[in-house]
């Protein structure tokens, strides 16, 4: 099984996140931000992820820190559950829609950070999140994962369906990227055999 636990505490957070790559998609999230749970929630059940995640933030000043580093521990995660990298696919991608909303994301774990969002949300709050927030979040997660992650929305009306469609895309493409191969099982994903 490859899993991994982390805290994270800083003057602005306290974290405390348990990731496990071959789980079921159950999961126990509490960030503060309830539609922030919710993508999360998501993220766990559609990548079959097992995930617990408490945070604690300075709210009180603005959602920005929770958020990002909330992506920054989901990035610290995978990067120490997944070790060496060596038999993964190492890229994926997903096309999800939700509803009238059509999302697509690809991810390359090969160890370099890179993060490109085609954002198309214009309200500026779905639920209780600050939703310029999301490319902080996607932007920690990549930089800490070692993962280019490129998130496209193709179209839509509802912001919530639009930010759904991301949040499933990305769990599928890192279900795949994550997955091994027998056949490549002894073998980094890569030409120069290091990642």
């Amino acid at each position: 099984m490859r899993e991994a636990k982390i805290e994270r505490n800083t003057k602005e957070t306290q974290i405390s996140a348990f990731l496990r790559i071959e789980g079921t998609g159950n999961y126990a999230i509490s960030t503060g931000i309830r539609f922030l749970d919710h993508m999360l929630e998501l993220f766990s059940k559609h990548g079959a992820f097992d995930l617990e995640l408490n945070a604690r933030g300075d709210l009180d000043v603005d959602q920005h820190h929770t958020v990002e580093d909330t992506g920054i521990v989901l990035g610290d995660l995978f990067t120490q559950a997944l070790g060496d990298r060596r038999g993964i696919n190492r890229a994926g991608y997903f096309v999800q829609p939700m509803d009238e909303s059509l999302a697509v994301v690809a991810v390359d774990l090969g160890g370099r950070p890179a993060f490109v969002y085609d954002k198309q949300v214009d309200a500026v709050h779905v639920g209780d999140l600050q939703t310029e927030l999301l490319h902080d979040f996607f932007e920690g997660f990549a930089n800490h994962a070692g993962a280019n992650v490129h998130a496209k929305l193709l179209y839509g009306r509802s912001s919530h369906h639009k930010i759904e469609a991301i949040f499933k895309c990305f769990a599928r493409a890192m279900r795949y990227a994550c997955s091994t191969d027998e056949r490549l099982k002894d073998q980094l994903p890569s030409t120069k055999g290091l990642l």
